[in-house]
């Protein structure tokens, strides 16, 4: 339970499509943690009862339109504006993915970080995998959301931010389908706020992927992200994501193009490459068993890392694609 304060000043913006359980699991934690702290569920055009869930609990359902193309930042957006609309004295708003299920503490934790800070225009908390052991996946996925504590660039979506502040970059861009809290943690920044990732856990998410084809997918919705973030920002101080292009370039573009050509015109230089690649592997590998990793997940780690670097290559190209042909960006789903 938190206290009387926190419930009166915070509101919640959860946001879900097909989330099943996993949905249902977060909105009674939820409800319990906070009882009187408003809370509003924007749905994606979900299939199974996510909806009528949320309506047995009595909470406002704001059900996306099915003829304009889904975006987290247009569904946060919604509900942002749905939850102020009823609640106009609110000052922060919390917004949770539908897989995601609050801590106990994070509430209190996060307003009173806001309130001691003026200058904070968004605070994050640990975010940790609810099953991290159930696949080498989802160890993969509590390792990325293990992020330094302190003034960050950017944090996730599963935010708390001022309203005044939200307001004021006026919310997320919604026509971003990835990487949109790197995009609006940006914005505030530049605004003169800061971003913060506080020492408390903040959720327990579900990510629940077994096979690696959701892996890869889920790292090619990254790079079609990177893609997007930087046609916006790349050019700034920031620099926004123009490393991370430029690795998936060189290591999931570049490298195995000149590995398939010389395999056919000279194969003697399609094994050095190859070796190379190994020995950037291995080299990665050591890195991650001397920070802690067992043998096998630093193998694990670091063959992912240099293979995904392929989709995240393929991501790219394909944001790139659209853009070139006029295509609409629709949303990458990968479970």
């Amino acid at each position: 339970m938190i206290s009387t304060g926190t419930e009166r000043s915070l509101g919640f913006v959860i946001i879900g499509r097909n989330e099943g359980e996993r949905l249902k699991a977060g909105l009674r934690a939820l409800k319990k943690t906070c009882p009187e702290s408003p809370i509003v569920y924007v749905d994606s055009g979900s299939e199974d009862n996510s909806v009528e869930f949320a309506t047995s609990l009595s909470l406002p359902v704001v059900e996306l339109d099915l003829t304009v193309p889904f975006t987290a930042a247009r569904a946060r957006n919604a509900g942002f504006e749905r939850l102020i609309a009823a609640n106009p004295s609110l000052q922060f708003v919390q917004f949770l993915d539908g897989d995601c299920t609050v801590d106990p503490n994070w509430p209190d934790a996060a307003v009173n970080a806001l309130r001691s800070d003026p200058g904070a225009g968004v605070v994050s908390g640990r975010r940790t995998e609810q099953q991290p052991e159930a696949s080498i996946f989802n160890t993969l996925i509590d390792i990325e959301w293990n992020t330094p504590v302190g003034e960050a660039q950017a944090v996730l979506g599963d935010m708390c931010v001022r309203t005044d502040v939200f307001r004021e970059v006026n919310g997320f861009q919604e026509n971003i389908i990835s990487s949109e809290d790197f995009d609006i943690c940006l914005r505030i920044r530049r605004a003169g706020y800061s971003v913060q990732r506080i020492g408390y856990r903040m959720s327990g998410h579900d990510a629940n992927l077994t096979r690696i084809s959701q892996w890869y997918k889920r790292v090619m919705r990254a790079g079609y992200g990177y893609a997007n973030i930087y046609e916006i920002h790349g050019n700034g101080p920031d620099r926004f994501f123009r490393r991370e292009l430029a690795r998936a370039l060189v290591w999931g573009g570049l490298t195995p193009l000149a590995f398939l050509v010389s395999l056919f015109i000279y194969p003697p230089l399609a094994i050095l490459i190859l070796i190379g690649y190994l020995l950037l592997i291995a080299r990665l590998t050591l890195q991650r068993y001397i920070k802690g990793d067992s043998p096998g997940l630093a193998l694990a780690y670091s063959v992912l890392a240099y293979t995904g670097k392929t989709a995240e290559f393929i991501g790219a190209m394909k944001y790139w694609k659209n853009c070139l042909l006029s295509r609409e960006h629709t949303l990458i789903e990968y479970k």
